[in-house]
């Protein structure tokens, strides 16, 4: 069995959450797009631990991509996902801010 994917919330406002998340060995996440109620989204995503392999971020259009490890994109615009992680596990430091 799987483990699951475990997030912890650090901050949770009206405009401004800030998530830490354990993606476990064996996880993927499949391709989306984040749906907001209105505005824009836009999410800053520091990855703190790499899995050994596996585990890489896949995203229609980055606004940058910091050596693979810091990521700024709009979810509720571009399809986004995580490919299967092979080897270890992936910790992430996710922002999210919505914008009217």
């Amino acid at each position: 069995m799987t483990s699951q994917v475990k997030t912890r919330v650090l901050l949770q406002s009206k405009r401004l959450s800030i998530y830490l998340v354990h993606y476990p060995e064996g996880h993927r996440v499949v391709p989306h797009i984040d749906m907001v109620a209105h505005g824009r989204l836009y999410k800053l995503n520091l990855v703190l631990k790499q899995p050994r392999s596996g585990g890489q971020f896949i995203c229609e259009r980055n606004i940058f991509n910091l050596i693979g490890r810091a990521y700024l994109f709009r979810p509720d615009l571009y399809q986004h996902q995580v490919s299967r992680i092979e080897k270890g596990n992936r910790w992430l430091l996710s922002f999210a801010l919505t914008t009217p």
